[in-house]
């Protein structure tokens, strides 16, 4: 059976967890944190670090967690973008005027999440990369946030949406997936941006990739909702796209912000991420504002919240 494995942290492991929470299995191996099912691979993360993806679809799934190579130390020079597709955006794209969206937040249980999408023209890339526009994930909130205030000196059109913990909730009792949330999410905010550059029409949209195409639009269908035209797919698309790459920094920035709203509101600070400190937190937050409260702040479904439960039992 076709296989990828990756070697990761003990925190990047529970957050899988959680992500995972809606296909995890009831049972699991011994030795393994977790099993869980989703369509065309089975995950298997264990305590040694070691998580297993099998199946028809395990590049996929693997490559939303990091690579075989940067996952284990080994190099990390930047392959060429994958052209296979045909929703592999043109290489050509990356040197034109576009469009770049991403999200953040899907993974914290605290905080909303937020979708951006930025539209750099051709004569913008450089200065762009110049002010230091590059993958989020190499920086820091507060270099971020610096960037971010660059971006939009520089008079970059863009868009954000922002999916509240309320109405996330709502929708996950609804049935529906964090995928289709970002599904919607990156549609809409795409479709805002569209009507902000008005009549100017980018060459392409470039999508972060989080799910694949088909399935991405058949999250969309479900709402009576078709693809636009010139999209393309990209896993770490921030890596190729200056466009995803200033996304990436304004939907952060904005997670960022609402979180400090949402930690003034709840008269703590409220921690980021998935782990023991979130854990705690979210108990303390319940013995102060009671059980039913946790929905304004959290993705209640994460298993973060039956262990706040676990803490406030002790």
């Amino acid at each position: 059976m076709s296989q990828t494995v990756l070697q990761l942290p003990q925190n990047n492991i529970y957050n899988m967890k959680d992500y995972y929470k809606p296909q995890l299995k009831a049972k699991v191996p011994q030795g393994a944190i977790f099993s869980a099912k989703v369509e065309g691979c089975s995950i298997t993360a264990y305590k040694s670090g070691k998580v297993l993806f099998q199946g028809p679809r395990h590049f996929e799934e693997s490559g939303k967690w990091g690579s075989n190579s940067s996952a284990s130390g080994g190099s990390t020079k930047k392959k060429p973008a994958p052209t296979s597709s045909p929703y592999a955006p043109p290489k050509s794209l990356y040197k034109s005027s576009h469009v770049g969206s991403d999200e953040a937040g899907t993974g914290d249980y605290f905080g909303p999440i937020t979708v951006a999408c930025a539209y750099v023209k051709e004569d913008q890339i450089d200065e762009l990369k110049r002010i230091g526009v590059r993958d989020s994930k190499d920086l820091n909130d507060p270099q971020i946030q610096q960037i971010a205030q660059r971006i939009v000196k520089m008079g970059i059109p863009y868009s954000l949406v922002t999916l509240n913990n309320e109405k996330y909730n709502e929708w996950q009792q609804k049935g529906w997936s964090q995928g289709k949330m970002k599904a919607m999410l990156h549609h809409t905010a795409y479709n805002k941006l569209l009507k902000k550059i008005s009549p100017t029409k980018p060459e392409g949209w470039i999508i972060d990739q989080f799910a694949e195409p088909n399935v991405y639009k058949k999250h969309l269908r479900t709402e009576n909702q078709t693809l636009q035209e010139n999209v393309y797919f990209l896993k770490k698309a921030e890596s190729y796209s200056i466009a995803v790459a200033a996304a990436s920094i304004i939907a952060r920035t904005q997670f960022v912000m609402q979180m400090d709203k949402l930690s003034e509101k709840a008269g703590m600070e409220l921690p980021k991420g998935a782990s023991k400190k979130v854990d705690q937190t979210a108990a303390r937050l319940m013995e102060k504002e009671g059980t039913d409260a946790i929905g304004q702040y959290a993705k209640v479904h994460f298993a973060t919240t039956e262990k706040a439960l676990n803490y406030m039992k002790r």
